[in-house]
């Protein structure tokens, strides 16, 4: 079978393609159809019709921002999976889209339009702000994820081992081809001394060996401020595909990291833990760790983000985390 791509720009193959599987129908006018934000991992186009819209994502054999990058194609259908588990949930289903139809040989899910949501990427530069009842909602989603308990949720072993790659071995590679001058100037000298940091590697290595096994807890695996949508009066939670059954501190590590990486205070931060903590229980050195791999992976790896940190900033971030890792 001839792998359907879908292009970016839309072509005769491509509305047929969407009408033979009976997304568009005969009497459907196509009015539109363009790509619906900058997603890393997947390609995502709005389709816009005279009476409807609806959201088509495809995963492909490589990371979408990154096309160097090679990524399991298969990764939709963790993403597919993630949303049937979460249906039994009405708390987690009001925070997604509902699911239309997925076409597995190749690769394509249709989802519901949420319409022209933001994501909360405009945290990092400081033009947006998020809010204590955001958090409390945030964390409402989490804790309720958590508390499934999927017993056949597949392992998503291909993306486990990208995503460790690019986070615990990629980032500490003293010649890994990515000149970090190119992101700002000074920051590949900032690196050498975490890329150099014998004892820094090995404890990282430990937490990356954590991370691989299995857990017993279904994760988000992605909980960062571009995995969350503001639309309308609402927050909604996208991109599951990086979901696997793991450690609760990992999701909570991660979006403490981006708080830090975004300058939240610290009164944010405690703030977060304690509202989780009113569900749920965690280990604190744990999570400290998660907090810390995902702030270095940021600042020193290929997956950066539109920070308005300067480069003290970073240097000062840093050493914290890397004291968070290496403390007793």
């Amino acid at each position: 079978m001839v792998l359907m791509i879908l292009t970016e720009e839309l072509n005769r193959e491509t509305e047929v393609y969407f009408r033979e599987k009976g997304w568009l129908k005969a009497e459907n006018e196509l009015l539109g159809y363009a790509k619906a934000g900058e997603g890393n991992m997947n390609f995502v186009a709005r389709v816009k019709t005279d009476s409807f819209s609806f959201i088509v994502k495809q995963s492909r054999a490589y990371v979408e921002k990154y096309k160097q990058v090679p990524a399991p194609i298969e990764r939709i259908e963790v993403e597919h999976a993630f949303y049937e588990a979460t249906s039994q949930s009405e708390l987690i289903s009001d925070f997604s889209p509902e699911i239309l139809d997925f076409d597995k040989d190749n690769h394509v899910m249709v989802m519901e339009d949420l319409g022209e949501g933001t994501d909360f990427l405009g945290l990092y530069s400081g033009k947006i702000a998020v809010t204590k009842e955001e958090i409390v909602v945030l964390i409402k989603y989490m804790t309720a994820l958590h508390g499934l308990k999927p017993s056949d949720f597949p392992d998503n072993a291909d993306m486990k081992t990208l995503n460790h790659e690019h986070i615990f071995n990629y980032p500490y590679l003293e010649e890994n081809g990515f000149d970090l001058n190119s992101v700002e100037e000074g920051l590949q000298e900032l690196a050498m001394p975490l890329k150099q940091n014998e004892a820094l590697k090995a404890k990282i290595k430990e937490i990356g060996d954590r991370y691989l096994a299995k857990g017993k807890t279904l994760l988000h695996g992605d909980f960062y401020p571009g995995s969350w949508l503001k639309v309308e009066d609402s927050l909604k939670v996208i991109d599951p595909e990086f979901a696997f059954m793991g450690d609760p501190e990992f999701d909570l590590g991660v979006m403490l990291a981006h708080f830090k990486l975004a300058g939240l205070s610290q009164e944010l931060i405690d703030f977060t833990k304690s509202q989780y903590k009113k569900e749920r229980s965690f280990d604190e050195k744990l999570l400290n760790e998660y907090i810390a791999v995902e702030i270095l992976r940021r600042l020193i790896g290929l997956a950066q983000l539109p920070l308005g940190l300067n480069l003290d900033q970073k240097q000062a971030l840093a050493y914290e985390a890397t004291e968070l890792i290496l403390s007793k």
